[in-house]
């Protein structure tokens, strides 16, 4: 599996939509863009928690904005391993 598609399948696992905003393979360094789906009555606080705790899990490092003023984002990722 590459890093691309663990992230993917830790994103798809907490089913909310997402973006890369910026992909650098090479540095394995990623900016990601997450929303809630229409449907998603979860506290938003929860929605990162999860994400963070499996994005830990997975030793990748995470630096959150929540509610990004910058973006149309509900949540505004730095990633890297």
């Amino acid at each position: 599996m590459t890093e691309r598609q663990m992230i993917q399948e830790i994103l798809n696992t907490v089913d909310i939509t997402y973006d890369f905003e910026n992909a650098d393979d090479d540095s394995k360094e990623y900016t990601l863009l997450i929303k809630r789906q229409n449907n998603d009555r979860r506290d938003l606080d929860e929605v990162n928690q999860e994400i963070k705790n499996y994005f830990k899990d997975a030793d990748f490092s995470y630096d959150e904005t929540v509610r990004p003023k910058d973006t149309d984002a509900d949540i505004k990722v730095d990633i890297a391993r």
